[in-house]
């Protein structure tokens, strides 16, 4: 008889101090609430709970974190975050969040950094809600941060591993030989940005040019723009504020977006390591090659009749798509067809490795682009060896098949996703067009929020069935993870000695 090769019991205990971890931001929350006058049941009671299961859970022997323990570990994290994150939607009891596959929905929208919300009203929330729903965003970057840097490079995730070539994350090691010693660096380097931009918003506020902005509006969009998120309390997005604002958010989107160990030696005074970088430049080029695009089909179709707006609209919505952060300045779903097509492909490249975006990632397409060229090199010259080079070092040719793997298996995630969404629309007789479909599916499975049409970035999600909503939830958290990790849980030779 076959025994369970997996020890369980130390991903449970790990699961159980991230619940009791929990605890802090949930008590942070009620804490505004009760200051804004507002139920703070709906904050306490998750409190509670979160406690006591967390206590209970690291109960259990804890040994070393294996291989297959870190597999469960890293899928039971998203998912008990976002099933807690789920009860004060719900006890709060406003609006459309009451429901719980609403709630559920906009909870895993917020821990796995996606922006996408069923939110009709903004109105019905209360401040305290919304706060809740930037925090959720911003644990998810910070988790997602330490994830992969401490875990996925570790466990091979579709060519994550890489991240080790091109940033030489051994040297971190060396300096925090504790994966608990490198998340603290990280988590300061973290909050430190996030800090950075609240000051900023709230200069332009003591400046005068963005007279509208509060404390409370920058902290909650600093939670979510650094953790490249993009939930947003107002309903215009950062279309609600000054042009000011919205230059001032854009490099933060970017950094957000960029490997946070080359913004680590950056800061140390070793600028050779970003400027060195083969990806960063390859991130670079990306978002200016789509903003110029976006911007000549802009003009083209006469869009904007003077050049500030159109530049800042341009790379706002580009750098804000790329990076999944999914903030918006206007409501692009009215650009021409050519522009919306352009910010439709910028949500497959996703940004660097190490960071705290979404999709594919530029390591991987760059990784591509690379081999591409080698093959039709020795196409021409099959006597040539030429190997794959990132930032000087050469990549194994079993790293490169599973980076085309990686990225055959999103493209037929997306591909399954869109036509669910499709034919459950067709069921349920919800108005649903193609290319909205695939917008849809696009942005919630390399979550990156906003859509186009009724999901588009003034819209929202609520208009689909509650069986769509529930794919995509579950879709979103398969994507946060890097897909491995869930499909890996699901084969029988992983639960087998």
């Amino acid at each position: 008889m076959s025994r369970v090769a997996v020890d369980w019991r130390t991903s449970a205990t790990l699961v159980g101090t991230v619940l009791k971890a929990l605890t802090v931001p949930l008590a942070g929350t009620a804490a505004v609430a009760a200051w804004y006058g507002e139920a703070v049941v709906p904050f306490l009671v998750p409190l509670i709970g979160s406690l006591v299961a967390g206590v209970a859970l690291e109960r259990f022997d804890r040994r070393d974190l294996g291989l297959r323990e870190s597999y469960l570990m890293v899928a039971l994290t998203w998912l008990t975050i976002a099933l807690v994150g789920a009860v004060p939607f719900v006890l709060a009891g406003h609006g459309v969040l009451a429901e719980p596959v609403n709630a559920m929905f906009e909870s895993m929208s917020g821990v796995t950094t996606t922006g996408a919300t069923v939110i009709d009203s903004f109105d019905a929330h209360g401040r305290s809600i919304h706060l809740w729903r930037s925090v959720l965003q911003w644990m998810g970057g910070l988790g997602i941060l330490v994830l992969a840097v401490a875990v996925l490079s570790q466990i091979s995730v579709g060519g994550a591993q890489l991240m080790e070539t091109e940033t030489q994350t051994q040297d971190l090691t060396k300096l925090t030989p504790r994966i608990e010693e490198t998340a603290r660096l990280l988590g300061l380097l973290y909050v430190g940005l996030t800090a950075l931009m609240v000051c900023s918003w709230l200069a332009l506020r003591v400046a005068g040019v963005a007279p509208n902005v509060t404390l409370y509006q920058a902290v909650a969009h600093a939670f979510t723009a650094v953790s490249t998120a993009g939930f947003s309390p107002e309903p215009a997005s950062l279309g609600a504020f000054s042009p000011a604002i919205q230059w001032v958010t854009i490099p933060f989107m970017f950094l957000g977006a960029t490997n946070f160990i080359l913004l680590y030696f950056l800061l140390r005074g070793d600028p050779s390591r970003l400027t060195g970088s083969d990806e960063f430049r390859f991130y670079a080029a990306i978002v200016l090659g789509l903003t110029a695009l976006t911007g000549t089909f802009l003009v083209v179709d006469g869009q904007f009749s003077r050049v500030e707006p159109l530049v800042r609209h341009a790379l706002f919505q580009v750098v804000s798509i790329v990076t999944t952060t999914g903030y918006a300045t206007v409501d692009f779903d009215l650009w021409s067809a050519g522009a919306k097509h352009v910010l439709f492909l910028a949500m497959f490249v996703g940004g660097m490795a190490g960071s705290t975006t979404c999709s594919i990632k530029t390591l991987r397409w760059l990784v591509v682009v690379k081999s591409l060229r080698r093959d039709l090199f020795t196409e021409i010259h099959p006597e040539a060896i030429r190997p794959v080079r990132l930032s000087g070092q050469v990549v194994d040719e079993e790293t490169i098949k599973d980076i085309y793997g990686y990225v055959l298996l999103s493209l037929v995630l997306f591909a399954l996703l869109t036509v669910f969404v499709v034919v459950d629309a067709t069921r349920t007789v919800t108005r649903v067009g193609e290319f909205d479909a695939m917008g849809a599916a696009a942005a919630t499975f390399l979550n990156i929020g906003p859509a186009f049409g009724a999901a588009g970035p003034y819209g929202s999600y609520l208009h689909f069935p509650d069986t769509t909503k529930v794919a995509m939830i579950v879709l979103m958290w398969v994507g946060r993870i890097e897909i491995i990790p869930v499909l890996v849980l699901l084969t029988p030779a992983y639960w087998r000695s």
